[in-house]
């Protein structure tokens, strides 16, 4: 495998496994809802909540993204502090932190499964092209 090959399997991989934190993100959102948690729950709900905001600066360094935008995540981390702050909103308000999550996770999954595109063409023509994302240019 090629290194260039190596670092797209590699950037899969790292996608994937962010897109587990916001899954686990929309997991925390329910018990919320639900009022069913405790201490331990809130500690890992901001867990995830600075592994999302920590590994989406590295994704960004590594792949040019317009939707999800940095700020879209930054506000729906903002707007949920807590399980506890999160339990006492509106139905209402809670439907909307779920359809600002839903887009996010939606805007990711396309970009993964743009990423794997890309590794299967790859992979079918022996060459490697990242075209669709464009390296993130040095400042």
């Amino acid at each position: 495998m090629s290194k260039e090959a190596d670092k797209l399997q590699q950037l899969i991989l790292q996608l994937e496994n962010y897109i587990e934190c916001w899954k686990q993100f929309n997991h925390y959102l329910t018990k919320a809802r639900e009022k069913r948690f405790d201490a331990d729950d809130e500690s890992q709900f901001l867990d995830c909540k600075c592994v999302i905001t920590q590994e989406l600066e590295a994704i960004l360094d590594s792949v040019e993204c317009t939707d999800p935008t940095k700020e879209d995540i930054h506000a729906l981390m903002t707007r949920c502090p807590s399980l506890s702050c999160l339990s006492e909103q509106q139905e209402s308000v809670l439907r909307q932190v779920e359809n600002q999550w839903h887009k996010i996770y939606i805007a990711w999954q396309s970009i993964l499964g743009q990423l794997k595109v890309a590794m299967r063409k790859q992979e079918d023509k022996g060459g490697w092209s990242f075209s669709l994302f464009g390296k993130k240019k040095e400042a």
